[in-house]
């Protein structure tokens, strides 16, 4: 049992499947008090059933004051897991305003509010814990999926600044950087998904694992996939070579359709 979570309120958004229900699982078995939110009320309900937790369904923009109603009071942990993937074949093709808005919305906004909702009363008892679902395309990108890949990085950075502006405050980080995960969001992603994330992609427990074991060692960056880490500095020491690798990428998956 990681002593961290017992007995703490916790957040799980988009918690109806995928990840975010295997975390509200994994937080409840590890004795914490979990509400689940969804857009989909009959899912929030049935895995909140499942798991002895609440249902909170609605929008994750702006759950936490129910959240917290449902908690007795005082949210402990916040888990920023609900996120929407648009995705084309190339830019041309994304000129869809609404995809980008809501790409905008709920992967980095929802983010924004949740936090501005939360850290007034975290900073005045000194602690809190904010955990990011973000992806590894937040820290590389995605091929054919202009607006995930933007709005992950923005996820990716405001989780970072979160971190280094309030760490010595009490305040606890995570971002959870995986790449593919055997969800309903995978299977979205097509052709791209297949060729870039099917061969690795592991279950959404796994990444609940990974996720209490940088909970348990205090770190930043959660990699379920550990290659990540690789990628991510060849991307800094040398953005040509990978770009073009990259794009050897994108080039396969266009002889591919």
């Amino acid at each position: 049992m990681v002593e961290a979570v017992q007995g703490a309120g916790v957040v799980v958004t988009g918690a109806g499947g995928g990840i975010g229900a295997a975390l509200a699982r994994r937080f409840a078995a590890e004795g914490a008090r979990v509400v689940v939110n969804d857009l989909d009320a009959d899912r929030a309900k049935a895995v909140a059933d499942e798991i002895g937790g609440v249902a909170v369904p609605g929008d994750a923009s702006a759950v936490v004051a129910d959240a917290r109603a449902a908690l007795g009071g005082t949210v402990d942990v916040y888990c920023a897991n609900a996120g929407v993937a648009f995705g084309g074949p190339d830019v041309a093709d994304l000129a869809d305003a609404k995809a980008w808005e809501l790409s905008w919305d709920v992967n980095v906004m929802a983010h924004v509010r949740a936090a501005h909702e939360l850290l007034p009363g975290w900073l005045e008892r000194g602690s809190g814990r904010f955990v990011s679902t973000v992806s590894a395309a937040g820290l590389l990108t995605m091929i054919g999926a202009a607006p995930y890949a933007v709005t992950k990085h923005g996820a990716y950075a405001f989780a970072e600044y979160l971190s280094l502006t309030y760490r010595h405050r009490g305040i606890k980080v995570h971002a959870i950087c995986p790449q593919g995960v055997r969800t309903d969001m995978l299977a979205a992603t097509g052709s791209a998904g297949d060729l870039v994330l099917k061969p690795t992609a592991v279950e959404p427990e796994d990444v609940a694992e990974a996720l209490f074991k940088g909970i348990e060692e205090d770190r930043f960056l959660i990699l379920p996939h550990p290659e990540v880490a690789a990628y991510y500095q060849a991307r800094a020491a040398e953005p040509d070579r990978w770009l073009a690798g990259m794009n050897h990428i994108q080039q396969k998956w266009e002889e591919a359709r």
